[in-house]
């Protein structure tokens, strides 16, 4: 989806209540946005296939789960021919501990983001990421302390029309 979706006030109430809690009922959903089970069921699913709403999951404490380092990776490439750039995004797709991987545009090509279980677990994981053969340049910056983490969208700021 490349452009904003045409949503009205319940769509977007729908979202940021969905965003808050993504495990709420369709009942209770319904509920905080004012109307009926039914067709606040029949709103979710248009976003769904609209693709505004693009998936559910559970944020997952990384370092509860044993994954203590977070590292992100400046990469240039030699090269910025299509194929080569979809080849080495296709590449990071296949690292299971890259969990993130950006086309940037200014001074590098991509900003990757990996996590790691410790020191020799991210030296392996940056040198599988720099054996690619169209690799120029690689700058990793290892995150000492995250502030806040935000996920979603501010919904509410860009629609100030949205009271609740």
């Amino acid at each position: 989806m490349n452009q904003a979706a045409d949503l009205d006030k319940i769509d977007w109430l729908i979202l940021d209540e969905l965003q808050k809690d993504g495990r709420i009922t369709n009942i209770e959903l319904a509920q905080r946005v004012g109307i009926s089970a039914p067709p606040c069921l029949r709103r979710v699913r248009r976003l769904e296939t609209m693709g505004v709403i693009q998936s559910y999951h559970a944020d997952i404490d990384m370092k509860s789960v044993g994954w203590c380092l977070s590292v992100f990776v400046l990469v240039g490439l030699d090269s910025q021919k299509e194929a080569i750039l979809k080849e080495f995004e296709k590449e990071m797709a296949d690292i299971p501990e890259v969990r993130e991987c950006h086309m940037v545009r200014g001074g590098v090509d991509f900003l990757i983001r990996f996590i790691a279980r410790n020191t020799e677990d991210e030296n392996r994981i940056t040198h599988e990421l720099i054996t690619h053969p169209h690799i120029a340049r690689v700058q990793t910056l290892q995150v000492i302390h995250t502030s806040f983490n935000r996920h979603g969208v501010p919904l509410e700021y860009d629609h100030p029309d949205i009271s609740k």
